[in-house]
């Protein structure tokens, strides 16, 4: 005999328990839109046909397969449900019961809250839906190594491969070339404040340029201060209530400079520039909220490093690209934690690096490449910003204050014509499930952060939102 499930999902992103029933007659059922057959590892054969809104669940013997359908946000999610239904499924049957029914709710729940959810916190961010319905299916038991990844040796064979591809992965992402290290490090951006001058002057009078376009290289030139000659130039222009930013050919740099720091994407300011100086002192860039939305040329910078906790992966990791011309004297008196020498002669294992993190990272960037890479996803990221910066500039209820040239892709701050209503605004962003978009305490107002991870879906809904609270307020 066989037992069926039925799941609808509705058109508000709410799954509903249809039916279970003995015999598969039903012939509502029979036009199936898509098969996608995925090798598991169980006990019996399932195949799931996914239809227009439902979901089918068949048990047959003895063989192993996953029928299914996982191509957009809500078809994850209701994969993901399919797979824990599935477990209570097959263990009721076993104990001849099917209390499914009653169990379902608390999934449903759960379900409905994953698919109609958009987080647009600046960091820590949203990953890929698949991203982590693969880390929670590896969580417990690591590719059937009856453990987590957590849990291994960072110096075991395992972990050693996880880490081998993570970083081949992202050399193929970036095209990385050969005389460049990477290093998985701890800290975050902060840390490599300290860690870049540390690295790249050689004495407490060397100097070096910092280029201030906001928030975060600001904060990264005070760091600097106490380890040499900082010089700073400012390239934030105002005028007629916009701002905008100096082009790179116009910065004043110092040639006898060890270096030139600069943050091309200001998370806070929603500030962005993509053109570089063109110079012989080597370039050093904090990409943490822009790294791989975009193709870029490695080989014109020195140092890139960027927290992993925007487009990388979960926070804890650091991730740095330093040519090998860069790396610091063995003798360095450098804080072993921060030595970019002593972590690429470890490949960073001198300590017990940020493992999971580490694990996390690798399984975004076989997302990425799964996804195109990154010239497909500079297509989608420009969509995505200009279909939110579009509706801005329409609205007089809401504004943007940054030039056309300058508007950041990753992080679209913006005002209300009221700023009374800024409370009103969030309270009613997040009831329809739109998350963080408070702006930062700096600047006020909004901010939608837009990283690899959102889908344009996430963006459209929040332009609708935001219409229909300006209808309504405006």
């Amino acid at each position: 005999m066989r037992s069926f499930l039925f799941l609808r999902c509705t058109n508000s992103g709410r799954v509903v328990l249809l039916q279970s029933h003995p015999d598969g007659s039903d012939s509502s059922y029979s036009a199936y839109i898509r098969w996608l057959w995925l090798k598991r590892s169980a006990a019996c054969c399932l195949r799931c046909h996914v239809l227009p809104g439902i979901a089918e669940i068949t048990r047959y013997t003895p063989d192993v397969y996953i029928h299914m359908s996982c191509l957009t946000r809500r078809t994850a999610a209701v994969c993901h449900l399919i797979h824990v239904a599935v477990a209570l499924f097959f263990t009721a049957l076993d104990q001849g019961s099917l209390p499914l029914v009653a169990c379902s709710a608390h999934f449903i729940d759960t379900l409905e809250d994953i698919m109609t959810t958009f987080n647009f916190c600046a960091g820590p961010a949203m990953l890929p839906v698949d991203v982590m319905a693969k880390a929670q299916e590896e969580f417990v038991n690591w590719h059937g190594r009856g453990c987590s990844i957590m849990e291994m040796s960072h110096r075991g064979k395992d972990f050693m491969a996880v880490a081998a591809k993570a970083e081949q992965d992202l050399r193929d992402l970036l095209q990385i070339p050969s005389n460049y290290k990477v290093l998985f490090m701890h800290g975050g951006g902060r840390g490599q404040f300290s860690a870049v001058p540390l690295n790249l002057l050689g004495a407490k009078n060397d100097a070096a340029d910092y280029i201030i376009s906001g928030a975060w290289s600001l904060a990264a030139a005070d760091e600097a201060d106490k380890y040499g000659q900082i010089q700073r130039q400012s390239i934030v222009q105002r005028s007629e209530g916009m701002r905008s930013l100096l082009p790179a050919s116009q910065w004043q740099i110092n040639s006898a400079s060890r270096f030139v720091h600069f943050c091309p994407n200001e998370t806070v300011d929603g500030l962005e520039f993509t053109d570089l100086p063109t110079t012989e002192v080597p370039l050093v860039a904090d990409l943490s909220s822009t790294i791989l939305s975009r193709p870029i040329d490695v080989a014109r910078y020195g140092v890139i490093y960027a927290g992993a906790q925007k487009n990388i992966g979960p926070s804890g990791l650091t991730l740095v690209i330093v040519r090998d011309d860069l790396l610091p004297a063995k003798d360095a008196k450098i804080p072993a934690i921060l030595d970019y020498r002593l972590a690429a002669d470890n490949d960073s294992m001198f300590n017990t690096p940020p493992t999971y993190a580490w694990y996390l990272a690798g399984l975004v960037f076989e997302w990425l490449k799964a996804q195109g890479g990154l010239a497909a996803m500079a297509q989608r990221n420009a969509e995505k910003a200009h279909t939110l910066y579009q509706f801005l500039d329409q609205s007089s209820f809401y504004r943007n204050d940054v030039v056309d040239t300058n508007r950041s892709w990753m992080n679209v701050p913006f005002f209300l014509a009221d700023e009374r209503l800024n409370d009103t605004f969030l309270q009613q962003a997040e009831q329809h499930g739109l998350l963080a978009l408070k702006g930062h305490r700096i600047v006020g107002g909004m901010r939608a952060s837009l990283y690899n991870a959102m889908p344009l879906e996430g963006v459209q809904t929040l332009v609708a939102f935001m219409r229909e609270f300006e209808r309504v307020h405006g």
